[in-house]
């Protein structure tokens, strides 16, 4: 019987103070309904549920989401396991505060602006290529959700911001819709 494949769980740790910044600039407010996809250890959340917002986190690594579960279990943090790319968007407005996995940023990103999405803004930490693809509106079918979406690099997230560090710094990119969600 052949052995299984292996999985490869790319995954750099954001440092806590940075994500306490970039749940602040984000300007979440209580009560704001917002997802952290790839929660891994739950550094965003943590921050989220210090701002007061209502938090999902999704997170596909079997360690790591039993690690939220315990962590977040009486705190009101709904913790999903779900693939980053392939996730099942809330019905009503939400925003998403993340960082995540870097080989699945460009399936959320399409996600997030699909037509029936709500979402109403997204802060993510992105690879700095792919923001200012994104930004440049040379990203897959910019062309339909450029109408309904701005979107913008806010700065730079350097690679000493994470554990273990990636290649190549990272940026923080911002979707905000133009108009409130149909």
């Amino acid at each position: 019987m052949p052995a299984e494949p292996r999985r490869f769980w790319g995954w750099h740790r954001l440092d806590p103070r940075y994500a306490r910044r970039l749940v602040a600039d984000a300007g979440v407010r209580p009560g704001d309904l917002v997802l952290d996809v790839g929660a891994g250890s739950g550094v965003v959340t943590a921050a989220l549920l210090a701002a007061g917002a209502r938090v999902i986190a999704v997170e596909l690594h079997p360690g790591r989401l039993a690690t939220l579960r315990e962590r977040f279990a009486d705190r009101g943090v709904r913790v999903v396991r779900a693939d980053a790319a392939d996730l099942r968007l809330p019905r009503r407005p939400f925003r998403v505060v993340a960082n995540p996995p870097f080989a699945a940023s460009v399936g959320l990103l399409r996600r997030l602006v699909a037509p029936r999405s709500r979402l109403i803004q997204a802060d993510l930490v992105v690879p700095a290529h792919l923001a200012r693809r994104w930004e440049a509106g040379r990203a897959p079918g910019a062309g339909r959700w450029r109408a309904d979406f701005e979107v913008g690099v806010v700065g730079v997230v350097g690679r000493g911001q994470f554990r273990p560090r990636p290649r190549h710094d990272a940026s923080h990119l911002r979707i905000r819709r133009r108009s409130g969600p149909r």
